[in-house]
């Protein structure tokens, strides 16, 4: 496939959570704009709000890396209005997994282990000592204890742990039907590690495979069937531009391509 997950472990975590708010203003400019945008119109614009060019450059390299790989995913990004707060974080969520392999594994794998342990909880030296186990001897302490706290921030502003004081309770978000129409034609395009029915994207939001099973059958768009361990996809849509023109989701479509992608459907 053309388009993959991250998979070389990095540090961008340290300086970009989840930027709830900077990645809905970044998908906007770039559909105003047609293409990619410049750090210095970025700046000039005030696009993220009152923030130094330094502040706007790092915005800028980190929402090139989560969305620009996904060209397919961010013309329909720009386009979506409106889209519910939580459909929002999801999303960030999401692309923050694929462009981030530790943050993937974390929300994927550690915390869904931790979420049905004893405790159910997690904390800032836990995460730090998680990341030395599963990249050991990458990175000191201080950077691994500072890649700890920014995950856990991101983690809080995805729904999937409750609080930011120590330790933290690890719940699952809600996931509406669009939210989840979403990733699965994300992933459709995607070379990523496991299965439609079984990956961190799944798992990290409380979907896990029988759940997944459940939910994704229930989803017309989807046409997903499962006969023993062979699964089959009835894609109603042919792209995700086509299933975002059909489920109404996007504010400005030209005759032109409604018309096209309603020929393709």
């Amino acid at each position: 496939m053309q388009y993959k997950e991250e998979t070389q472990p990095h540090t961008r975590m340290m300086k970009c959570t989840l930027e709830i708010e900077p990645s809905r203003s970044y998908w906007h400019l770039c559909e105003s704009t047609g293409g990619s945008v410049s750090k210095e119109k970025a700046f000039e614009e005030s696009v993220f709000g009152s923030k130094t060019f330094l502040r706007v450059e790092r915005l800028i390299a980190d929402m090139r890396h989560r969305y620009d790989a996904y060209p397919f995913a961010l013309e329909v990004l720009g386009k979506w209005r409106p889209m519910e707060l939580s459909d929002r974080a999801l999303i960030c969520h999401w692309h923050t997994q694929l462009a981030d392999p530790i943050y993937r594994k974390f929300t994927g794998d550690y915390l869904v282990e931790r979420y049905y342990g004893p405790a159910g909880n997690v904390d800032n030296d836990m995460t730090s000592r998680w990341i030395e186990l599963t990249v050991p001897d990458r990175w000191q302490i201080p950077t691994r204890n500072k890649i700890a706290s920014k995950m856990l921030t991101s983690a809080l502003s995805a729904g999937i742990i409750a609080s930011n004081r120590n330790p933290r309770p690890i719940l699952f978000p809600r996931v509406s039907d669009l939210a989840l129409c979403y990733l699965m034609y994300l992933l459709r395009e995607i070379q990523y590690e496991g299965s439609a029915i079984s990956n961190p994207y799944l798992t990290s939001v409380g979907l896990d495979q029988d759940e997944a099973v459940r939910r994704i059958r229930g989803i017309r768009e989807l046409g997903f069937s499962k006969q023993g361990d062979l699964l089959q996809f009835d894609w109603q849509h042919d792209s995700m531009m086509a299933w975002a023109c059909s489920a109404g989701i996007l504010a400005e479509v030209d005759n032109e391509t409604n018309n096209m992608q309603r020929a393709a459907t």
